[in-house]
């Protein structure tokens, strides 16, 4: 192939992926009405360990356009097990599994609307070992990696919600 039907063929690829009605979510920046909607979303306090860590990395990606009025709000109920999954002939556990679950609600403040009423979930493997100290810290770094993980799936979720709603809002 030469050089510019190498060309030809790319620029045609390119037009049609701009014809395909992908959008870039936070255009715009900090300032991008997305963002300024994240920015407005209010976490109240989440029962137990998982619970604060969860709603600190939703306050970390939530707030990385400031501080806004609080607009909605983002109900969140946790469910965190830890099972035993490999039992040795002794009747040991040599593995474990670490489950986070949250079903959250995103509300509109000034309404009482449910916007998004969804579900977000992981899990994690865990060797346990002979030192007892060390498959506590494999549980309790599980448990921050799970709250990381469901943290960016709500907030993905949840700036589509947005998106979907701006989009609708604003006449085209």
């Amino acid at each position: 192939m030469t050089r510019s039907a190498a060309f030809l063929a790319l620029s045609a690829a390119c037009l049609s992926l701009s014809a395909c009605g992908l959008q870039p979510m936070y255009a715009g920046g900090a300032s991008a009405p997305v963002a300024q909607g994240l920015a407005a979303v209010e976490v109240p306090a989440i029962p137990g360990r998982a619970g604060w860590l969860v709603r600190n990395a939703l306050n970390d990606k939530l707030g990385v356009a400031g501080e806004a009025a609080a607009r909605y709000r983002l109900d969140v109920r946790l469910d965190d097990s830890l099972e035993g999954l490999g039992v040795l002939n002794d009747d040991t556990i040599s593995r474990e599994r670490r489950i986070l679950r949250a079903r959250y609600q995103l509300i509109d403040i000034t309404s009482d609307e449910i916007l998004l009423d969804a579900t977000a979930g992981s899990d994690a493997g865990i060797d346990v070992v002979s030192s007892e100290y060390a498959t506590i810290a494999a549980e309790q770094r599980a448990l921050e990696n799970l709250a990381k993980d469901i943290a960016d799936r709500m907030v993905r979720r949840i700036a589509l919600t947005l998106r979907e709603r701006e989009a609708g809002a604003s006449p085209e």
